[in-house]
């Protein structure tokens, strides 16, 4: 059985993907500092093609003893969406940019023979364009983005024929996670629909990408056994449905009350915002190279996030900072 280590594997995206690595027959092996919670896996607790591993990929011996014997890397630890006044600049460095060339090169060193990055198309910034591919220049707003895009050059040095390298750029991921984020863009709104019957949009005509979270997990497991020569060295957009934010406020408002008549009327309130994060992702690239074509769309997310609330399985959803990531990181103190 190979085994792939997933970096951040008990996130939001990681929750997810990992059930489907292990339903593809490889082991796992997670490294995770577990902030928000490690009950994430409970049920498959007596599956022994499973390792979970408590630490920071800023922990350069941990990496050294828990690398050896991983054929792929899926890594996705970072601190996501990190506006600077939030969060201290430079926890997001030392997490999101120093420790990264480390890890890639200790990576290499064991035998590592797959690297697969997850990046973001925040690092697309503003763009007017109507199709921004994978060319386009990349204008970074937050620290987030910024250290994302700056290792992904980093990467792209150590391709070789024995060490693949290959980055994804996914839209803002949507949908239903065992460990949920309630700071996504259409998570957020369905969460406000859902618990508040009430939609506050922030400027509203800031155009994102968007993609389901069962779709980027299938683009990941899928990426682990492609042959090299369709992905090594490449960057790949991954996205779905570009909608306009007041867009979006009207989708989540028509699915909702579709699924929970009884939270009839929604009211939408539009307000400003200082978020100018705006762009049209092409997906062209992916699908004529790889055919990966996303099956499911933003209306999908929302009504599985509608499912989740219904079965009660999003307790306290606007209090309980578990689902908000600046909120639990500086609760945490990580430093």
């Amino acid at each position: 059985m190979r085994t792939v280590l997933v970096t951040g594997g008990a996130g939001y995206v990681g929750a997810v993907l990992v059930p489907k690595l292990l339903g593809r027959g490889y082991r796992v092996r997670v490294l995770d500092l577990y902030l928000f919670g490690d009950r994430v896996f409970a049920e498959y607790s007596d599956t022994r093609a499973l390792e979970e591993v408590r630490g920071d990929i800023r922990d350069q011996a941990l990496l050294r003893r828990i690398l050896p014997g991983c054929d792929t890397v899926i890594h996705l630890a970072c601190i996501s969406n990190d506006p600077s006044f939030e969060l201290n600049p430079a926890l997001s460095r030392s997490i999101n940019y120093d420790a990264f060339e480390p890890l890639v090169a200790i990576a290499r060193q064991a035998g590592v023979r797959r690297f697969i990055y997850a990046s973001t198309s925040s690092v697309y910034g503003v763009s007017d364009s109507e199709r921004v591919t994978e060319e386009h220049p990349l204008v970074p707003l937050t620290d987030y983005n910024k250290y994302k895009g700056l290792c992904e050059p980093i990467l792209l040095r150590y391709q070789s024929p024995e060490f693949t390298t290959v980055i994804i750029r996914p839209a803002t991921i949507c949908g239903y996670s065992p460990r949920l984020r309630l700071d996504l863009s259409v998570n957020i709104l369905t969460n406000l629909a859902v618990n508040t019957r009430k939609i506050t949009i922030f400027g509203g005509a800031q155009k994102r990408p968007n993609i389901h979270i069962d779709d980027i997990t299938d683009l990941y497991v899928d990426l682990v056994d492609m042959p090299e020569r369709a992905i090594a060295g490449q960057i790949f957009n991954a996205s779905y449905q570009n909608q306009t934010i007041a867009r979006l406020g009207e989708i989540v408002r028509t699915v909702v009350t579709g699924e929970m008549p009884n939270l009839a009327p929604i009211e939408i309130e539009t307000t400003t915002s200082n978020d100018l994060r705006s762009y049209h992702v092409s997906s062209e690239k992916i699908e004529r190279v790889l055919g990966f074509v996303p099956k499911r769309t933003v209306e999908d997310a929302v009504r599985d996030l509608c499912g989740a609330f219904r079965a009660g399985k999003i307790p306290d959803p606007l209090e309980d900072i578990r689902y908000y990531n600046v909120k639990t990181i500086q609760a945490s103190k990580l430093s």
